[in-house]
């Protein structure tokens, strides 16, 4: 389980083919102080450590997380946000964050507001009941203020720090992102529908 605070960004230092796998080898500030068998949300994924050298982390992203994330999408040099699991004796200051990924969606705008930074991005349609206004959402991992929510898109506003301290600065016009979507949400939303059928 994850909280949405990006501890740290990543660059991705070489990716490896394996039949439908694709395997990561991530430069980053924690990468020495990881395991293996760690599990480590990158963009949002959660991901298990298989090897720490030199400075690096290995992990593989299997078919069906990269048909369902943006991790298929990396290049070498792409950066990537990092966050380690929350230890039951931490501080929830994002949200519940599984690391599993529902779907992603695509920016269609940014705007520089005077200090911040308003970023719309649109999502599948079928997904719409997963979210309200000003009710969280992770993208690329970060925990999240929507706003502005439509069927098909939403807004979020993002402040210096979270600019400078993921890879929010490299989103633009196109940019696919990771979204997963309030898990407290879907349980509501399944329970109603269990209840609706009986």
């Amino acid at each position: 389980m994850f909280t949405g605070i990006i501890e740290t960004t990543g660059k991705i230092s070489a990716i490896e083919h394996s039949g439908t796998n694709k395997t990561f080898w991530i430069t980053s500030p924690i990468s020495n102080e990881l395991k293996a068998d760690q599990s480590v949300a990158h963009n949002g994924v959660c991901l298990t450590v298989e090897e720490v050298a030199d400075g690096k982390h290995r992990v593989t992203a299997v078919k069906e997380t990269l048909e369902k994330s943006n991790l298929g999408f990396l290049n070498n040099g792409d950066d990537i946000n990092i966050e380690r699991c929350l230890p039951f004796n931490g501080r929830l200051d994002g949200h519940l964050v599984q690391g599993h990924v529902d779907a992603t969606g695509t920016c269609t705008s940014v705007t520089e507001q005077n200090g911040s930074w308003l970023f719309t991005f649109q999502y599948p349609k079928e997904l719409a009941h997963l979210i309200v206004e000003k009710g969280s959402i992770s993208l690329n991992g970060i925990s999240l203020t929507v706003f502005n929510v439509t069927v098909d898109e939403f807004s979020v506003a993002i402040i210096p720090y979270t600019f400078e301290h993921t890879n929010m600065n490299g989103i633009q016009k196109g940019s696919v992102i990771n979204l997963e979507f309030d898990i407290i949400g879907k349980y509501v939303q399944k329970g109603l529908e269990v209840y609706a059928n009986k």
